[in-house]
């Protein structure tokens, strides 16, 4: 690769992959081996296997701006960041050093509060502090930790020493993403990473699942993933891991407190929930005690942990550790508590606080960390705006020192670090591009474990600014390499300690989407194959008006479906609300399926401006009805048969019978226009069954007894409310003291008045009564199961 010639490294800064003397590191020397034996071609090829696997699993990563917010292709850098075992080692040994500071300082806030009353922290830095909640003070959490996952921003500085520029505690993200860049980063350097001895990711996380795991208090407890929901920048890793580590998704409206428990609403009834792994802000959890403008908390959260019945991960609270100015006092804070030193320094980070704390402020001037490493001081006020700036060095002093005699606010300072670089991929080369890392940490049996990798964040450009995603900047996989073999862990379990577990209660928010999802994708068909048979009439007439044309159009008319627009807006409307449920339940959605949903999307809107009436309509219709069955196809061979796909099954034959019902009641009566009979069985695909089954030709006993009765066949009333009632027999509390449920109750009552009709009794009367019939089963399955 003739590209790696050109690189080097920027003046005065540390580069990950060359060294001070610009030699190649021998950690990269076995991956540049590799590149430079690659022409272009084959890197373009190798980079397209790792974006189509991301485009394919569905990784995104969603966007704000001023035009509200999107969902975007995860940013992948191509090249990973390779680390030295040896260096990862002292890295790790810092890290679990600072996981354990940060839970004996915020063990000691919420507890004896003594950091305060001893000086080494000022009081109004936690008393002032958002992100300290009183509600949370004296409150201990039920197994015995605060911090339990963490992650950490590190940096190198020109120096070649890594810094940690900022701490996660409060609800931290991207070990998903951690997971998924790996997976990406391999399907492009699988024969290098083969070769590389490079540790897995598997054993941190199958570490951490087992600690969860034994934290419940009793057998039938509960853990899962707590997210604001999908609305959140982060929520596909919030579904990817929940379905990784095998733990339920919850939002906090599947949540209620009972009797000082937390219970998960379930189509079961509820169920307790023994451990929240929490991925939203602490003040949103409970709108009872902490933000009451939070509509996305579960009320009795804050009584709940005081009871001690629910272990919360991170503890509520947690988040203070977050604070930058609370870095300007780790090290004296680690020196009392854990009578040692820091061994990972802070990026250097000065509290400027009240009038009365200045004079502490300035005896500790003389301590702070001006080296290479920095380039200028910025200061920031409570709301994280910069209010002051000068150059290090010389003037340093005499800036802090004309604010010491001003009068201000509370300011905190923060020196910035520039940042070592590593190669990125653009235009063709190899470039030098500004690097952090995302470190985590969790808490397991044997004390805290470092996660050996991570990702790095990658500069758009050369500006340190740039790094972060919504800057425009891009991740990349961390490998950290041995020199000797490593070993392959997987979660799964051994085969000796093989034990078959039926799959968890379904939450009943899940079951709703699940639900919906079916009836927009059925309610989606529905429309397509009227559309579709409207179209291919029209061609052959270009007249609307003609009696068969307009008796169809003044239906279509009630479903809201309007034929002058050759893909009507409903019809996106009603895949864009399939989309929308199928997002609520990513955790519980193959990706293929995703993958799936959103073409047949994207191809709908895609002919929403390019096609005409008649011939081209049919055809497009034609082609969205296959992409459709694709997906019907998928979700049929490769989802679990259990409560989750009964709501899916439900939904879809109550919306096919529905649609049925309301289009026989509309053309099979007798001021139905000629035509009417052939076009309901094409509508209803069974034109060659209809052959088959009768040697007549089409008449209105026998499309009714096709479509309307018929037990074998899968498009008629009668096979629908069969497969109805076949799910709803293996619902949960189907049976209720040996009794049938209401809502089972009026699934075989409707069944059975159905079932024992003949084609004569389908009158336009009794269309309409059976379409109040199903609706009403739609209310009650909502009432027994969705409430």
């Amino acid at each position: 690769m003739a590209s790696m010639l050109g690189y080097r490294a920027l003046s005065g800064i540390a580069d990950e992959m060359l060294d001070i003397n610009g030699r190649i590191r021998p950690v990269w020397q076995p991956f540049v081996n590799a590149l430079e034996r690659m022409d272009e071609r084959e890197l373009h090829e190798r980079f397209a296997r790792t974006d189509r696997y991301l485009r394919d699993a569905g990784v995104f990563y969603r966007d704000y701006s001023a035009q509200g917010n999107t969902e975007r292709n995860w940013p992948i850098s191509h090249i990973p960041v390779l680390i030295d075992e040896k260096e990862w080692e002292a890295v790790s040994h810092g890290l679990v050093q600072r996981a354990n500071l940060l839970e004996s300082i915020v063990a000691d806030f919420y507890g004896e509060n003594r950091l305060v009353q001893q000086g080494y922290v000022p009081p109004s830095l936690v008393a002032s502090n958002p992100e300290y909640l009183r509600a949370m003070a004296g409150v201990k959490p039920a197994n015995g930790h605060y911090l339990h996952f963490c992650s950490f921003e590190i940096g190198r500085g020109p120096d070649g020493n890594w810094w940690v520029l900022a701490d996660r505690t409060q609800a931290p993200s991207g070990a998903g993403f951690a997971l998924e860049n790996r997976v990406a980063t391999t399907r492009a350097f699988s024969d290098i990473y083969g070769e590389s001895h490079v540790h897995r990711l598997a054993s941190f996380f199958g570490a951490f699942r087992d600690t969860l795991q034994s934290h419940r208090q009793h057998p039938d407890d509960r853990i899962a993933v707590l997210t604001p929901g999908p609305a959140s920048e982060t929520y596909f890793e919030h579904a990817y891991i929940a379905r990784y580590l095998g733990f339920m998704l919850l939002e906090g409206e599947d949540l209620t407190v009972v009797d000082n428990r937390v219970m998960v609403r379930t189509v079961a009834g509820l169920k307790p929930i023994g451990v929240l792994w929490r991925r939203l802000d602490a003040s949103y959890t409970d709108p009872l005690e902490l933000d009451q403008n939070s509509h996305i908390g579960t009320p009795g959260m804050v009584q709940a942990l005081r009871s001690g019945s629910l272990s919360m991960v991170n503890a509520l609270g947690s988040g203070i550790l977050e604070t930058r100015a609370l870095l300007a006092f780790m090290p004296a804070i680690c020196r009392h508590l854990l009578n040692e030193d820091l061994a990972m320094p802070s990026i250097a980070t000065w509290w400027c606080g009240q009038p009365s704390e200045r004079e502490h402020v300035a005896r500790n001037i003389e301590r702070m960390v001006i080296g290479p490493a920095y380039s200028r001081l910025p200061f920031f006020d409570d709301n994280g705006q910069s209010v002051l700036g000068s150059s290090l060095r010389e003037t340093a002093k005499d800036s802090i020192g004309d604010w010491l005699a001003s009068d201000g606010h509370k300011l905190v300072g923060q020196e910035v670090v520039t940042l070592s670089t590593t190669p990125a991929y653009i235009d063709g080369k190899l470039v030098p591009r500004p690097m952090s890392l995302r470190v985590f940490a969790a808490r397991t049996e044997s004390g805290w474990q470092v996660m050996p990798g991570g990702f790095a964040r990658i500069g758009r450009s050369n500006d340190t600014a740039a790094i972060a995603m919504q800057a425009g900047g891009s991740a990349a996989d961390v490998w950290i390499v041995s020199a000797k073999p490593v070993e392959r862990t997987t979660l799964l379990p051994a085969e000796e300690n093989f034990i078959r577990n039926m799959p968890g209660s379904l939450p009943s928010r899940a079951a709703d989407n699940l639900f919906w999802l079916g009836r927009y994708i059925e309610r989606a068909e529905g429309a397509l194959r009227i559309l579709r048979a409207w179209h291919a009439r029209f061609a052959e007439s270009a007249d609307p008006k003609q009696p068969l044309l307009a008796h169809v159009t003044a239906y279509l008319e009630t479903v809201d479906i309007d034929v002058e627009e050759s893909v009507p807006a409903s019809l996106i409307a009603n895949l864009n609300s399939a989309i929308y449920s199928a997002s609520n339940i990513r955790d519980r959605f193959s990706p293929d399926g995703w993958l799936a949903l959103n073409d047949l999307a994207k191809t709908a809107r895609r002919f929403k401006s390019k096609v005409a009436a008649g011939d081209d309509a049919t055809h497009a219709m034609t082609v969205l009805l296959r992409k459709l069955a694709g997906f019907a196809g998928l979700v049929h061979e490769n989802m679990y048969r259990f409560t989750g796909w009964r709501f899916l099954s439900i939904g879809r034959y109550l919306e096919r019978g529905l649609h049925l019902t309301r289009l026989l009641g509309h053309m099979s009566g007798p001021e139905a226009p000629d035509g009417s009979h052939d076009m309901l069985l094409e509508i209803g695909d069974s034109v060659m069954t209809h052959r088959r089954r009768y040697n007549v030709n089409t008449a209105a006993l026998t499309v009714m007894d096709l479509l309307g009765l018929d037990p074998l066949n899968p498009r008629s009333i009668l096979f629908q409310l069969n497969e109805i009632r076949t799910e709803v027999e293996q619902l949960p509390n189907a049976f209720v003291n040996g009794q049938m449920s209401p809502f089972y109750r009026e699934v075989m009552r409707v069944h059975s008045g159905l079932a024992v009709l003949t084609p004569e009794n389908l009158t336009p009367a009794l269309f309409r009564q059976l379409e109040q019939d199903l609706e009403h089963l739609s209310d009650l399955l909502a009432q027994t199961y969705l409430g």
